[in-house]
């Protein structure tokens, strides 16, 4: 099946080794054109499965990569929040020891209870974060307890510095008062030293309510110092003194001095305590949350890294093999798809030199590769068939060139005797004319003759009167004038009657038997056209309305349109209403544009089958044949409208409903003469028709 003959195999450009290229060939013949062309799809096919898997799974892992990078991105976000928020809280709180106030206490709350959120909602479920949030939630809370012992420590100082620094500061300005009011002018002897004590006393509350505020360690030592100061002046304002208010308000001062000095020594101790604890406590916490928030950074960005390593790994990872598969599918494709087209181009080629030699005239060549069980094959034994077609075709050729010699000169006599039938059917129409007129003429003569002979009878018997009598009277006169006038008015009526038929009749078939070319209205063709049928018309029982405009002129055939009206009523009377049934026929015209004239010739009677539609202006088709008709009057009327008038005829009938004739002709006929000539062949030329039917 799949071993071929070495003159089945396509011949081998020269240069090439053929052996191995026809083995394939004809192994790959074996195989139907669409299992190697499904191959080919099947291999694309397998390509596209293979680069989809790899691509498949290399998107997953790139996926699964991707997925840590961005939560390690949100983790991130989450630390430096963290991060963010603890500095500021322990900015909130330093401010806060250094002037507290509700308002820094409230934001310092919310921003308590921020962390705190931060801490149990979002770190403690990030993945990434929630093996270290203990760590960071511990120091934190740390911190924020420290924030609550401060406040503790601070309400303390507060105290210590409201009850043993002011109080004692303020009853000492009040003893400094008295000791002033006893002193009776400013020449004692105790006032320097008062003024000294006074002095250092206020220097000393400017220093301590610095130091409070600042926690200065120079305002701490001039509050000492001042102190000292004072204790010193007192003794010595005692030894001065020159009253027993003095000494007993210098034993008050003494006193309160020395509660002062105490109350300065436990202030200083706490507001150390609270800078150890705020040192120890607030600052290190935050540091220690800072430093674990950056540990957490650190592995953040390492996992970040590893991450992104993956991802790069994979993507090039995945180039490389899918590069690699598509190469090496594309080399497998690349040499199927050159060894199918081998198998399928090869075979082509030889039947295609086969098409040229029977194309040229050469049938002897046999034509290769007919064996084969493929497609080509089927195509290489139909070339052969069309080969053996060709040969028996010339040979048919030959013997109808003979006949057809024999048969033209039969051809010849039918188209003469077709013209002849033609022009029979013109004259027998020409004839139906002359018996109509004839009739026509035949009753205005035969009454003219009449009157004629009777007004002869008259003279004659007025002369015999006139000759017997002798004279006349007025009354016969009168009579015998009376009936001359009235002779004569009927001789001349019917005489122009007779001589406009004659005339009508003349004109007509004048231009019947001389096809020339001249102007004519329109409307006065109809009217003699109609006037020589009008025999026909009543006979047949049919009632006719015309309407056609005065002012219609054409430049054309006066003779052709008439034979066409003619050809058109004669078709109505024998088809339309046969058996002399009675019915109507109308005759209009219109102007169509500036150029045309449609003029439309309809009838109310049995209508056309569609069949008989596609036939009517056939030459000889008639549907009775068997009652004398010849089946040429439409195609004349046709011929003439088409041909010589250079018109349109169209037609329009429903079986029963009526038919229309639609003809639609320029007013400068564009046309020549009618002929039927035949071709060089030896075929009649019948012009193409235009017909529509409802």
């Amino acid at each position: 099946m799949g071993i071929f003959r070495q003159d089945e195999a396509a011949e081998p450009p020269a240069g090439l080794a053929p052996r191995w290229r026809s083995r394939i060939v004809g192994l790959l013949r074996a195989v139907p054109i669409r299992w190697r062309i499904l191959s080919i799809a099947a291999l694309n096919s397998a390509v596209v499965m293979v680069l989809a898997v790899m691509i498949w799974n290399g998107a997953q892992v790139l996926g699964s990569a991707w997925d840590d990078v961005r939560q390690v991105r949100k983790s991130d976000r989450i630390l430096a929040l963290l991060e963010s928020e603890t500095s500021r809280l322990q900015n909130l709180i330093h401010r806060y020891i250094n002037q507290p106030s509700p308002e820094l206490f409230a934001e310092i709350l919310l921003l308590r209870e921020a962390v705190l959120g931060t801490l149990t909602t979002r770190a403690s479920t990030d993945p990434m974060l929630s093996g270290s949030v203990e760590e960071l939630e511990r120091v934190t809370e740390r911190f924020l307890n420290g924030f609550g012992e401060l406040r503790g420590v601070q309400a303390t100082i507060s105290k210590t510095y409201e009850e043993q620094v002011l109080a004692p500061a303020r009853d000492m300005a009040g003893l400094y008062s008295i000791i002033e009011g006893a002193t009776g002018h400013r020449d004692a002897l105790i006032w320097p030293s008062l003024a000294k004590s006074r002095e250092a006393f206020t220097a000393m509350l400017v220093a301590a309510n610095a130091y409070y505020l600042s926690l200065a360690s120079a305002s701490a030592e001039d509050a000492r110092r001042n102190t000292e100061t004072i204790e010193k002046t007192i003794p010595v304002m005692s030894d001065l003194a020159d009253n027993d208010l003095q000494r007993m308000a210098l034993q008050r001062l003494h006193a309160r001095t020395m509660a002062l000095r105490e109350g300065l020594a436990k202030l200083s101790e706490q507001l150390a305590n609270r800078t150890e604890l705020l040192r120890n406590t607030i600052d290190a916490s935050q540091a220690e949350a800072i430093g674990a928030i950056d540990a957490l950074s650190v592995k953040m960005r390492q996992r970040e890294q590893k991450a992104q390593e993956t991802f790069d790994r994979t993507l090039r990872n995945i180039s490389r093999r899918v590069v690699s598969i598509a190469v090496i599918f594309l080399g497998i494709i690349i040499t199927a798809g050159v060894l199918i087209a081998l198998s399928i181009r090869l075979p082509l080629r030889q039947i295609l030199a086969a098409m040229h030699a029977i194309t040229s005239g050469n049938y002897d060549r046999q034509v290769q590769g007919t064996r084969a069980k493929d497609e080509v094959g089927a195509m290489a034994r139909a070339v052969e068939v069309f080969r053996e077609n060709a040969i028996a075709k010339r040979e048919t050729e030959d013997e109808l060139r003979a006949s057809k010699e024999k048969a033209e000169g039969a051809l010849l006599e039918l188209n003469a005797t077709q013209q002849d039938l033609i022009d029979a059917e013109r004259l027998a129409a020409l004839g139906g004319l002359v018996a109509g007129v004839a009739h026509e003429v035949n009753n205005p003569i035969g009454i003219s003759l009449t009157v004629a002979s009777s007004f002869a009878r008259r003279a004659e018997m007025f002369d015999a009167e006139l000759r017997s009598v002798g004279q006349l009277r007025r009354s016969q006169l009168e009579e015998f004038v009376r009936s001359s006038r009235d002779a004569a008015q009927q001789l001349v009526a019917n005489l122009h009657r007779a001589a406009e038929l004659i005339q009508s009749f003349k004109q007509v078939a004048v231009d019947r038997s001389h096809a020339e070319r001249r102007q004519f209205s329109l409307s006065e063709a109809t009217d003699q056209i109609v006037a020589s049928l009008r025999p026909v018309l009543r006979k047949a029982s049919i009632a006719l309305s015309v309407d056609v405009p005065d002012n219609l002129v054409i430049d054309g055939y006066p003779g052709s349109y008439g034979q066409i009206l003619t050809n058109l009523f004669l078709n109505a009377a024998n088809h339309a209403f046969p058996d002399g049934r009675s019915g109507a026929i109308s005759i209009s015209a219109r102007p169509r544009g500036n150029d045309d004239v449609e003029i439309i010739f309809a009838d109310n009677g049995a209508g056309m089958t569609p069949d008989v539609q596609r036939q009517a202006f056939d030459p000889f088709f008639t549907t009775r044949r068997n009652e004398g008709g010849t089946g040429l009057g439409l195609h004349i009327a046709y011929n003439l409208v088409t041909q010589q008038l250079g018109g349109r005829m169209m037609l329009e009938s429903r079986l029963g409903q009526g038919t229309t004739f639609r003809i639609i002709m320029p007013r400068a006929a564009r046309g020549g003469s009618v002929t039927s000539e035949p071709a060089s062949d030896g075929t009649p030329q019948w012009p193409n028709r235009t017909m529509s039917s409802t």
